[in-house]
């Protein structure tokens, strides 16, 4: 009887590779429940990637550290989200075209980023992982009020603060959860708060 050859030790590069694999099942999994806009969990999304949760822990210390890698290129850019508005220099327009847009991204990933709030609520420290969408929004609605002569900076820096709390998933939840909005009417009292503090800004800056 012929003797059975040792199997071959796998390679380095072939432990690497599977890693890499096991890693892009996981993210594509999170990705694909982050699109229903459902609940995000780890064990559903270790599920749906054909993996252990123990496993997926391996790879990503916790939800809200796999859901921030999920997250890169499903959100559009600041200019290829305002691009309705691109020839637009009126600071009012351009901002509620950013609220309406970021809310609508909240509503439609609202799982994932009601997951994203709860990781930061109860550890203040994992902040830093949650994507700062808004604020890229914001700077680049506000652009032309910014490159704007005689624009006062305090005055920029308040106004950019003021929608930080306008243009937010908190905002929008609050409306819907607690005061029983439909999401269409929440987004537009969003987009009513947001335009009335830009509006006011700008009147206070040309007064």
């Amino acid at each position: 009887m012929q003797d059975m050859a040792p199997k071959a030790p796998r390679s380095a590069n072939g432990r690497a590779n599977q890693k890499l694999r096991t890693r892009a099942a996981i993210v594509s999994a999170a990705v694909e429940l982050m699109r229903t806009g459902g609940e995000v969990t780890m064990p559903e999304v270790a599920k749906s990637a054909l993996v252990s949760e123990a496993t997926a822990y391996r790879y990503f210390p916790d939800l809200a550290s796999l859901l921030q890698e999920s997250m890169v290129g499903e959100w559009p850019t600041p200019e290829e989200a305002l691009r309705a508005v691109a020839d637009s220099t009126d600071p009012v327009e351009r901002v509620a075209a950013a609220t309406e847009h970021l809310l609508r991204q909240v509503l439609a990933y609202q799982g994932a980023t009601r997951a994203m709030i709860a990781a930061t609520i109860t550890r203040p420290g994992a902040g830093t992982t949650r994507p700062a969408l808004r604020i890229g929004l914001i700077d680049h609605a506000l652009a032309p009020l910014a490159d704007s002569p005689g624009t006062d900076p305090a005055t920029l820096a308040q106004l950019k603060r003021d929608l930080a709390v306008v243009m937010s998933a908190e905002t929008l939840f609050t409306l819907t959860d607690l005061l029983h909005l439909d999401p269409e009417d929440a987004i537009t009292s969003a987009v009513h708060t947001a335009t009335t503090l830009t509006r006011a800004a700008v009147g206070a800056e040309r007064s």
